[in-house]
């Protein structure tokens, strides 16, 4: 079931209000929060959305689904983004989990980020884009490691992504398919026809992994 928003500020509103459910509902039970990020155009607005809102947020840590493999003085940098337009204001306070570490590649910054992940597991609330190609995170068709990285069985849980896949084609690091499938609830936020297409009638992209486990509940935000 696809849920159909006017505009991308009614899709904000409504992704940025589950979220507040979602932190709120881990706080009351747990006394900590997660909230796993992503990057793109479609989050920017919940994320400033998020800023505002009114969460213990000194108890909740943010995450990402996927970074570049650059550090956060680069524009292409998830990192930043997060850091630009989400921990700000009442949101400053909580903690961030990067997946970018300063070392010689992306596999290395993976082994870092790995059991913090793990450790961090399962999340209160995932985001997620989708490109017109389908991937999600950064498992990117003709990707060398998309196989290893959708594997639902599979050990790992951050991998390190090479150059040559995606835009820009950098180098990246990855949350897998089964670190995906540890949220509590995800929302698949995405925009135009040809995304809408991709969603409700393909079949064999990384985004369908998702779409048709049924370990994770999804919902999947669309706005024109």
């Amino acid at each position: 079931m696809i849920e159909t928003f006017a505009d991308e500020a009614a899709l904000a509103a409504a992704a940025a209000a589950a979220t507040v459910e979602a932190l709120a509902a881990g706080l009351a039970a747990r006394g900590h929060a997660s909230l796993i990020g992503t990057g793109g155009r479609s989050p920017t607005p919940v994320y400033d959305l998020l800023s505002g809102a009114d969460v213990n947020w000194g108890r909740v840590t943010v995450g990402l689904s996927d970074d570049r493999f650059v550090p956060i003085t680069s524009p292409d940098s998830n990192e930043r983004l997060v850091c630009e337009r989400l921990l700000r204001g009442r949101a400053a306070p909580a903690s961030f989990l990067p997946l970018y570490a300063n070392v010689p590649s992306p596999e290395a910054a993976a082994d870092i980020a790995e059991p913090h992940l793990r450790a961090l597991a399962p999340f209160d609330m995932l985001f997620l884009g989708m490109g017109e190609d389908g991937h999600v995170a950064s498992l990117i068709p003709g990707s060398p490691v998309m196989t290893a990285g959708l594997d639902p069985v599979g050990e790992r849980y951050v991998i390190g992504v090479p150059a040559g896949v995606g835009s820009p084609p950098v180098a990246r690091i990855s949350l897998t398919l089964p670190a995906l499938l540890q949220a509590r609830i995800t929302l698949l936020l995405i925009r135009g026809a040809v995304k809408r297409q991709i969603v409700a009638h393909g079949s064999g992209l990384p985004v369908h992994a998702l779409l048709k486990q049924a370990k994770a509940p999804l919902r999947v935000l669309w706005t024109p």
